[in-house]
């Protein structure tokens, strides 16, 4: 028996990776800003990554019960869409420092509980790696920063025994989704400088995301991850074919090809 902690419990992705684990007899704590308000065989602790002292009081009840961790998980985030000369202050902020900053906060607050040989994984975004798609940037910016992020704490952790794995999977079908999808929305009736390339960009969006896996899918990828004895340093999953294809091309006949796409 194994014993984890996982951000964003009480979304889709994370509620499918703790029901999985404990029916394999392992124990989860859950982070969640949101209250659980079902019931489930793992414990949810109300606590928002952004809240150093909501991260104290859930160490502390952790360190009580478990004592010691054999991995942390963190599948909490924003999934934000807007143009980046439109988009509030605040929004930006907000989303760097539940996306970059709570993983950051968590793992610097729980390494210490972190068993020998125990493991990290973070789930960043197929967008990761890839140059930001028009009205994808603020979510872009922040999955690559910690897609980064993780790429550096596994050359550290590396040296206390510890290893990192990145998952980066492509659209799941989780509220995480249908609430990015109505944030498009509401920025296709908003927007001022983007009212024709908005609207494109969301036909196309509406789309590409009805091809999205299951969160039960992803679970068993990121369970595979944590048991695995020799797991790869990076998971994908359900990436989009056509954004392989586009990030092949030079950059800027993806910018020709984006702009006439959007705005012909």
């Amino acid at each position: 028996m194994a014993n984890y902690l996982l951000t964003g419990a009480c979304g889709g992705m994370g509620s499918a990776l703790c029901r999985l684990l404990t029916e394999s007899g392992d124990r989860v704590w859950g982070l969640d800003a949101a209250e659980s308000l079902d019931a489930c065989p793992w414990t949810v602790l109300q606590a928002d990554l952004t809240s150093p002292a909501d991260l104290e009081a859930a160490l502390a009840r952790i360190r009580r019960e478990a004592g010691s961790l054999d991995g942390i998980i963190h599948m909490a985030g924003i999934y934000d869409l807007d143009a980046l000369a439109e988009m509030d202050e605040a929004r930006f902020l907000r989303d760097f420092d539940v996306n970059v900053f709570g993983a950051f906060r968590v793992n610097r607050l729980f390494l210490p509980l972190l068993r020998p040989g125990g493991r990290i994984l973070i789930v960043t975004s197929e967008l990761a790696p890839l140059d930001p798609l028009p009205f994808t940037g603020i979510y872009a910016i922040t999955k690559s920063a910690l897609d980064r992020y993780a790429a550096a704490l596994r050359m550290e952790l590396q040296l206390l025994g510890h290893s990192v794995i990145v998952l980066r999977p492509g659209a799941v079908e989780t509220p995480l989704l249908a609430e990015s999808l109505r944030r498009l929305e509401r920025f296709c009736s908003g927007t001022k400088l983007y009212p024709l390339p908005g609207e494109r960009f969301r036909r196309i969006v509406e789309r590409t995301e009805s091809r999205s896996i299951s969160p039960e899918m992803l679970a068993r990828v990121a369970r595979k991850a944590l048991k695995a004895k020799r797991p790869r340093l990076t998971y994908s999953v359900n990436r989009n074919p056509l954004l392989l294809l586009l990030s092949l091309l030079p950059l800027r006949l993806q910018l020709r090809i984006i702009k006439r796409i959007l705005t012909k």
